[in-house]
């Protein structure tokens, strides 16, 4: 099959991730080298479920700041590299490190993910919950506490298109 053939049979899909901005944010991603970084420090199995087998390159991220005075999503990236071991969980030194973690076989993954767009304006917590059209989002849903969690196509696009909008 042609590049060009197989780039159009790729399903791409549509994924929520959070961060705490004083952790990292997304002014640090556009900061970081290609604007790209190992989206690492996952520590929940189903988050990490999602990263192993789930996420794959090309897949879009809407890059949420979580645990701040206004939760919001701030813009949007690329996933440029799929599930892979993240090696800080093999690092005594790092916050990451696990101990009962085999380099044979891991128990953590990561992505890298790229910066795609920094919106013009946060779409706040509060603006999402708002939207009739969202209702149904992992995000809005009561007790959902996933840092990384799946969003459909429809949903991605409609934050997208708020993005744009005055407030």
């Amino acid at each position: 099959m042609p590049p060009e053939r197989l780039l159009e049979a790729m399903t791409i899909n549509y994924w929520l991730m959070k961060s705490e901005p004083t952790t990292f944010s997304i002014d640090d991603l556009a900061n970081q080298p290609d604007q790209t970084t190992c989206w690492e420090g996952v520590r929940n199995y189903q988050a990490r479920n999602l990263l192993r087998d789930e996420i794959q390159v090309g897949d879009r991220v809407l890059f949420y700041h979580s645990a701040c005075k206004v939760p919001a999503v701030m813009g949007t990236a690329v996933v440029s590299r799929s599930g892979y071991a993240d090696h800080f969980q093999f690092d005594p030194k790092s916050n990451y490190y696990d101990a009962k973690s085999d380099p044979e076989n891991p128990r953590w993954y990561m992505v890298d993910i790229t910066l795609e767009s920094e919106f013009e304006r946060p779409v706040t917590l509060a603006e999402l919950r708002e939207r009739a059209g969202l209702k149904g989002m992992v995000l809005l849903q009561k007790g959902s506490r996933l840092s990384v969690q799946p969003v459909k196509k429809k949903e991605f696009d409609t934050i997208v298109k708020l993005a744009s909008k005055p407030a």
